[in-house]
């Protein structure tokens, strides 16, 4: 086990910056917070750990962990004031530092099963749309170049680790891919209403940041979420409604 101790130590430093998107990128590391997602992952660990990050009351988990037997994972021991710092999501438990795997660039043109299309730039937004979206069967979510990092510890708590699971693939710019593309509707305050609408078996559906929507964006196919006295549901919450539709549809 390494002792760590100073705010200057290089490796502090670096799971510092890891609460960033920039910091993720530029380390190729990312920590994976929280007592039932951990306990989830050592099940069945389907990305590289990297080191576990404990305080003085804390036992390692790598260690003893079964799937991860013979594998020699560096143990790091804070004291519980620096280890609250780089818990910034206040789980209290042991964190693991995973490194990401690589988003592939999309290559398919035609869509397989429901796709959910995102440029959803809040980590949380971002976490709870793909949790939606695991849980009623999408195949895949494709992040346009306006999306936030889904390794951010933010993302990964508010998708209850379903950012781990769900196949994720990147595009360009968010407004280049829906525009002309066939297969892609646009979850909007105007269109079909998505509990009438009748969903073809291979759909991507595309989910508006809050706010600016897809204004400007001319010639979308649209669904609409109904609903009464208040104009229009949060992006997550409509594209959750829409999600439950497709799903129950088959």
């Amino acid at each position: 086990m390494i002792d760590i101790s100073s705010k200057t130590n290089d490796h502090f430093r670096r799971w510092m910056d890891l609460s960033s998107a920039r910091g993720i990128k530029k380390h190729n590391e990312f920590i994976l917070m929280g007592e039932k997602l951990i306990a989830e992952f050592l099940e069945n660990p389907s990305f590289k750990v990297k080191g576990e990050i404990v305080h003085e009351e804390l036992k390692s988990l790598t260690m003893t962990a079964p799937s991860l037997r013979g594998q020699r994972i560096p143990v790091f021991k804070l004291p519980k004031a620096l280890f609250n710092e780089v818990d910034v999501v206040g789980t209290h438990f042991n964190l693991l530092v995973l490194e990401p795997k690589e988003i592939a660039p999309l290559t398919e043109t035609a869509a397989k099963g429901l796709e959910v299309v995102s440029p959803l730039g809040d980590p949380s937004n971002l976490g709870a749309l793909a949790r939606s979206a695991l849980a009623f069967g999408a195949s895949k979510m494709i992040l346009t170049e306006e999306s936030c990092n889904p390794f951010h510890p933010k993302a990964i708590k508010s998708s209850a680790g379903a950012l781990l699971k769900l196949p994720l693939f990147k595009v360009g710019k968010f407004a280049d891919f829906v525009a002309g593309n066939e297969e892609v509707f646009a979850l909007d305050m105007k269109g079909e209403n998505v509990a009438t609408f009748k969903w073809p078996k291979n759909v991507r559906l595309a989910i508006g940041e809050e706010g600016p929507g897809f204004s400007g964006l001319k010639g979308l196919k649209r669904l609409s979420v109904a609903t009464q006295g208040v104009e229009s549901l949060n992006a997550t919450v409509a594209a959750s409604i829409a999600l439950f539709s497709y799903a129950n549809s088959k």
